[in-house]
């Protein structure tokens, strides 16, 4: 039987913790004997109080013998890895551990710990960029999911942390075990490791109403050409003008926003219908299909046909 162990603080996210308990719950009831058992640690014991008012009962973190040792987060995270003592704790038990993971700004607990050096890692996207200037050793990758680095593994922000407890799942029992606990929680079996944690058909709203109707206009044409002169005209600006305005605001270039775009409409085809690459290729605005493959492993990670495999495992 595997040992999980949770470590949470004062300030931790619920659902970064509950998500995952979650997750490895369900082969816990249904697979004999039972292949999991849980103890949610914290440094002392004894109740500790979530970020949304809910106090969860721990056990000291100690010297407890683990196979599974997981580092929730949440917002007080950060302020909990600066503790000496916790860190300490923390190497001491990852030593003795056969697997190390974060959910979230856990991440920052196990930075502090010494234990991402070196190592690819990912966060909230929120936090990406702060754990990348503090621990400048760590390979942040911050648009990822979940990423595993030989013993490693780290996942993105809340509900990624389900993501991370279905691909352990699967590697420990099998993928017909990782797919009942999807399904028992109604969740999408398997997000590529590498999908964005974030739509930018939802995250790209600039403050300007000038560039927020660019950015309707873009998603409203994403099937014809839309090279920066035609977005600036729509919106009456000159081109380097909205070039300059749109860096600013979205911190990318209108080019590279709308193949952010077209590559998601695209995914939600590749997945959801049987047209061929080729005809989606064209539907969304990219000239050919050998450019939405390479649009593709830049967002995803996988090229279309990849993409497509697995999600008809999946389903």
């Amino acid at each position: 039987m595997n040992h999980i162990g949770l470590l949470v603080f004062p300030g931790f996210n619920i659902l970064d913790l509950s998500g995952p308990l979650a997750a490895f719950d369900v082969p816990r009831h249904e697979v004999a004997p039972a292949p999991y058992r849980f103890t949610v640690f914290s440094e002392e014991g004894g109740p500790v109080m979530s970020a949304s008012g809910v106090s969860v009962n721990t056990a000291r973190l100690g010297r407890a013998s683990l196979d599974t040792f997981i580092a929730i987060g949440g917002r007080g995270a950060i302020e909990a890895s600066k503790r000496p003592s916790l860190a300490a704790l923390i190497r001491k038990v990852a030593r003795r551990t056969r697997r190390v993971c974060s959910v979230c700004s856990g991440a920052f607990l196990l930075a502090e710990a010494g234990l991402l050096d070196g190592r690819r890692v990912t966060t909230h996207w929120e936090y990406a960029q702060r754990l990348q200037h503090e621990f400048p050793t760590v390979r942040v990758e911050p648009d990822q999911i979940y990423t595993r680095d030989g013993n490693l593994w780290t996942s993105g922000g809340v509900t990624a942390g389900i993501d991370l407890a279905l691909a352990i799942i699967e590697e420990d029992l099998g993928l017909e075990a990782a797919r009942r606990a999807a399904r028992v929680l109604v969740v999408y079996h398997r997000r590529l490791g590498g999908q964005s944690q974030f739509s930018a058909m939802l995250e790209m709203h600039p403050e300007t109403d000038r560039l927020r109707r660019a950015v309707h206009f873009a998603r409203e044409h994403l099937h014809e050409p839309l090279p920066v002169e035609r977005l600036a005209n729509a919106v009456h600006v000159g081109a380097r003008q909205f070039s300059r305005l749109f860096l600013r605001e979205t911190g990318e270039t209108p080019a590279k926003a709308v193949e952010r775009l077209r590559t998601e409409v695209a995914h939600a085809q590749v997945t959801g219908t049987a047209e061929s690459i080729e005809t989606i290729a064209r539907r969304v605005g990219f000239t050919n299909a050998e450019r939405m493959r390479r649009a593709f492993i830049r967002l995803y990670g996988q090229p279309p046909q990849a993409v497509r495999r697995i999600a008809m495992r999946a389903a």
